[in-house]
């Protein structure tokens, strides 16, 4: 074939390569706008990562470590590059659902252009438009590619990887039937596999079980380059894995443990909640070979592979009338091999993914566009006029079906054609009125326009859960944040008390916990809330919204035009009398500047006036005291230990939301909290002393205090008060970490509690930063000291955690757990050997301990010293 000839084959395939995509989009896009439907669970939650990532990327910080860190931290358990992509398109075309669903236009490119590569270098160029054409008709793909989640992405960029490694393989093949080879040859081998290797990260950043797909071709490809002694190419191969390791490695360097523990939940805890079978039955490897039809439509399973077993059956007599000769054709050679090739990838895939205890039919989407080059190649065996129309009535008769599936048209006469050529393939728009999402979240900023809102969300079905709520909240300046509380019955009353927003639901509640009924009873009936709003359903149920009637903080914009410059503490409201270790109410008003208030943290400190004030004459402590925890330097202990307690907090629980628009002119806000005397706080009368700490600039003042006193006695009687405030909260939950193993398993199970409360955990941050002013400017005290290392660790500020459990031990150098903690964090970071080092004082202290003999097997794994670290681990185990 000439070159011009050939260019001119090129240029018309791919025209119609384009005219296949632009098909598939333009039904893609008239059935979203005809759906009026709303984001279920995964879906919801996936479209509120593209925002979390659009939201950062609206001011990237390209050269900042810490920025990077924050970034990669924004989606800590599934791999974050379909959110940046997605996030991309919607900063082009806007956010929302249909803009978001946009980005699955750039990913059916992806996947047709690979499948035509795959198929064109496998097969022919036929085979791949023909491969291509069915990838828009197959049930599996069509509807996925109307549903936000992640395996569509994944089946386009994990088929573009082995596209990758097919056509490096096939040179590699090819340079060994001829040598030597020239230095055109060897650039375009390092060129695929350079391109495998990126395509390979860039899979594993957007799914973990991309690997699930790629491992085995990967094997067999690196089996023989060894077995061929083809050491070039196993070093380009090795080169192209690396590759792919500077492309995710970021990520998983990020979150690998989070990643392992959650793994366990996502898999084998999902499997067992939804009764898969398990992996010693057949039904377990059988699930995805039953669910095949299915994906691929009854005539387009069954037309090619009888067209393909027709055409080896006519091969065989040619053979046998020419004397049961060998066929050495290179053409029919090539197509064994490729189908081999395929082969390798589909049963691979197909076992990996049977491996995996949880189980859907998505899951293994990726396999599909191998399985069309398969079926494209056995339409495509006969050249004849029937063999013509017999291709074009199959992809007629499939892209009919698929109209059928996704748009009412078809009647009763394509209800039944569907039912039985293409089963539970139906897909239908949403074309009823829209739910009331949108008016719930208004509803909630109408009523506190200043403040950040956690709405709980009491029933869990596809149309009404905590994700969908979150996004639509996300949707509106992230003002509002939807959460799932009242699943644990022994924390529903907490639950109560902690958030102000609850909505409720009539009739149908979805797959959720006994409690629910306890919590929704407390909710409509325990006296504390009351109806704001209700909407009516098309299911004829009804969704209640209910306020909290005292609501913790209130913001009101005053008739002082001209903000002053400081913070100023008007009122504060306390009882006369309380009783040690009990928590008590209390009420701050504020007022000030939108900025000053927003940004402000406020030091308060709770002191016996017959001592002198904490804060009045501040010194910063020795840098060792700072972060090394080399040098001794006498805490906060004794009398002075017992004669105070802390109140540290954001202003407005740092709740203030500017909304669209910065709010000007000056505000008030009253909070009504908790507090929390420690249990051996000494009797006498106690005062408040304040200090204001800008969160942003560093910037800090002593507040003026109204005259206030309480008296602490054992014999005051205890007043009913609100939920402990978060902050507070996690101070007395780091002061336990001091008991070591004991008290970490009950530590971490409350923080995952009120981790629900404050969606953004901006608590950690408060209490990072008011504790790191406290220990640099006041006498340490050892309980501040653990608080700030665990909301360090929460946060997973890696240098913040190992400079503050230094100052733990510095101030707790008899108790072996703070230099495990220490040890933990370093393995964390990718450290074994401070790691170890850290831990010689915890195994010299107890040697037997599980925990610890565990930390120092681990160590010893990392660093390679293997005999130690079986020692160790079979000691933990």
């Amino acid at each position: 074939m000439s070159n011009h000839k050939y260019k001119r084959n090129s240029y018309k395939n791919l025209l119609i390569l384009g005219i296949i995509w632009l098909l598939g989009a333009v039904c893609d896009r008239i059935w979203f706008a005809l759906d009026h439907s709303i984001p279920a669970w995964d879906q919801a939650d996936y479209l509120t990562g593209t925002l979390n990532y659009w939201r950062s990327l609206q001011n990237p910080q390209w050269w900042n470590q810490e920025w990077w860190q924050g970034f990669w931290l924004l989606s800590s358990k599934i791999p974050p590059l379909t959110y940046i992509l997605t996030a991309i398109v919607q900063n082009i075309f806007g956010i929302g659902p249909d803009q978001a669903t946009l980005v699955m236009l750039l990913f059916s490119a992806i996947l047709l252009s690979s499948v035509y590569g795959l198929g064109s270098v496998l097969f022919s160029e036929s085979v791949g438009l023909w491969a291509a054409a069915l990838c828009q008709v197959l049930p599996a793909f069509y509807r996925l590619r109307l549903e936000f989640l992640l395996d569509y992405p994944l089946t386009a960029v994990v088929t573009l990887s082995f596209f990758c490694l097919t056509v490096w393989r096939n040179l590699g093949t090819a340079e060994a039937q001829r040598t030597p080879r020239n230095r055109g040859e060897v650039s375009l081998s390092l060129l695929w596999i350079a391109a495998f290797g990126l395509t390979l990260g860039l899979a594993l950043l957007l799914k973990q079980t991309a690997l699930f797909f790629l491992l085995t071709p990967i094997l067999w490809v690196g089996i023989e380059a060894a077995r061929y002694r083809r050491w070039g190419r196993f070093v380009q191969l090795l080169g192209g894995l690396c590759l792919s390791v500077l492309v995710f490695g970021s990520w998983y360097r990020t979150n690998w443990l989070l990643i392992l523990t959650s793994g366990k939940r996502a898999t084998i805890d999902s499997a067992i909640a939804e009764g898969e079978a398990p992996l010693n039955t057949l039904q377990a490897w059988t699930y995805y070979w039953k669910q095949l039809p299915h994906q691929v439509s009854i005539p387009l399973l069954l037309v090619p592979i009888f067209t393909l077993l027709l055409y080896w059956g006519r091969v065989g007599l040619e053979n046998d009338d020419k004397g049961r000769r060998e066929i050495k054709t290179q053409k029919f050679q090539f197509s064994i091999d490729s189908l081999k090739w395929l082969a390798v990838f589909f049963i691979g895939a197909y076992l990996l993914s049977s491996l995996n205890m949880n189980k859907d039919d998505r899951y293994v989407l990726p396999y599909l566009p191998v399985v069309s080059v398969f079926l494209a190649y056995g339409l495509t065996r006969f050249s004849s006029l029937l063999g013509r129309r017999v291709r074009w009535g199959t992809i007629s008769l499939a892209a009919i079906l698929m109209l059928f599936n996704l748009f009412p048209v078809g009647g009763v006469v394509g209800g039944w054609v569907t039912q039985a050529l293409s089963p539970n393939a139906q897909f239908y728009p949403y074309m009823k009125a829209e739910l009331p999402h949108q008016q719930v979240i208004a509803q909630i900023i109408q009523t506190q326009p200043y403040l950040r809102s956690t709405l709980g969300v009491l029933p869990s079905t596809a149309e009404i859960n905590q994700h969908n709520f979150n996004y639509y909240g996300a949707l509106q300046n992230f003002q509002v944040y939807g959460r799932q509380v009242g699943i644990r019955k022994k924390y529903v009353d907490q639950d109560g008390r902690s958030l102000e927003w609850f909505l409720t639901k009539t009739g149908t509640q979805g797959p959720v916990k006994e409690s629910q009924a306890v919590m929704v009873n407390t909710v409509e009936q325990g006296g504390n809330f009351q109806l704001n709003k209700s909407w009516n359903l098309p299911d004829e149920s009804v969704l209640k919204l209910y306020h909290q009637k005292t609501p913790t903080v209130e913001v009101k914009h005053t008739s002082e035009q001209k903000p002053q410059a400081t913070i100023a503490l008007s009122q504060v409201t306390v009882p006369e009398k309380a009783p040690p270790g009990l928590p008590l109410p209390v009420t701050y008003q504020w007022s000030g500047s939108w900025d000053e208030l927003q940004h402000g943290l406020v030091l308060l400190t709770w002191h016996n006036s017959s001592q002198p004030p904490l804060m009045k004459n501040l010194t910063p402590q020795p840098p060792s005291l700072q972060g090394k925890g080399e040098a001794d330097s006498p805490p906060l202990v004794g009398e002075r230990s017992k004669s105070l307690w802390i109140h540290d907090h954001a202003i407005a629980m740092g709740n203030l939301h500017p909304g669209a628009k910065k709010p000007e002119g000056t505000f008030q806000v009253i909070e009504k909290m908790a507090m929390l005397p420690p249990a051996d706080i000494a009797p006498g009368t106690y005062t408040l002393e304040a200090m204001y700490l800008n969160r942003l600039s560093g910037e800090s003042y002593p507040i003026q205090v109204p005259k206030t006193t309480l008296q602490i006695g054992p014999q005051a009687l205890a007043t009913q008060p609100p939920e402990l405030d978060l902050v507070t909260q996690l101070e007395t939950l780091g002061a336990q970490l001091s008991k070591g193993t004991e008290a970490v398993s009950q530590v971490f199970e409350e923080i995952g509690r009120i981790n629900q409360y404050d969606p953004t955990q901006d608590y950690l941050v408060q209490t990072r930063l008011t504790l790191e002013y406290r220990l640099q400017h006041m006498t340490p005290k050892r309980d501040w000291a653990y608080a700030l290392a665990l909301a360090n660790v929460l946060q997973r500020r890696v240098d913040g955690a190992i400079a503050s459990l230094k100052q733990v031990i510095a101030l707790d150098r008899e108790n072996p757990y703070p230099y495990a903690y220490l040890a933990f964090v370093q393995l964390y970071n990718w450290q074994p050997a401070a790691a170890q080092k850290s831990l010689e004082p915890s195994l010299a202290k107890n040697p037997n301990l599980p925990e610890f003999r565990g930390l120092s097997g681990v160590a010893a794994l990392m660093q390679g010293n293997f005999v130690k670290a079986w020692k160790d681990l079979s000691a933990a185990l």
